[in-house]
């Protein structure tokens, strides 16, 4: 299994950046985790990941626990299933993704900029891991 989070748009905030990183840097000791910018014009993750399961952060999504979230990368793991989190910029995620994701996952009913929004993601998949494998973090 291989976690990837794409977002949308320029990170703008250094210190978002680091954090964001730091945490998807922490998940690699578990598995295979990595980050990057995407521009939806050129880009199609159903294209390049045909049998991932598709994770939309919006914020009409589902609510999640960090213990759901956890059992959602468990079960992906337990079916060698590839995840896929997608993280909308300034002006959201477009369209016709929304009616193709397999989960509409909402971190909040706040409104956060897109940089913290992978910062949050990142430490949550960090928090998965660590559940999953007994380590003291989550506590």
């Amino acid at each position: 299994m291989r976690i990837y989070l794409y977002y949308i748009g320029k990170a703008r905030d250094e210190s978002a950046n680091r954090m964001a990183e730091e945490y998807i840097k922490r998940c690699t000791r578990y598995g295979k985790v990595e980050m990057r910018e995407v521009r939806p014009t050129r880009f199609d993750p159903w294209g390049k990941h045909p049998s991932a399961s598709m994770i939309l952060l919006d914020a009409g999504g589902k609510s999640l626990d960090s213990a759901a979230f956890a059992k959602l990368v468990s079960q992906a793991e337990l079916a060698a299933r590839d995840l896929v989190f997608l993280v909308g910029g300034a002006d959201g995620l477009p369209a016709d993704w929304r009616g193709r994701a397999g989960v509409r996952l909402s971190l909040s009913p706040m409104t956060f900029p897109h940089e913290f929004a992978r910062v949050m993601l990142a430490e949550q998949l960090y928090r998965a891991f660590t559940m999953l494998r007994g380590h003291p973090y989550p506590r």
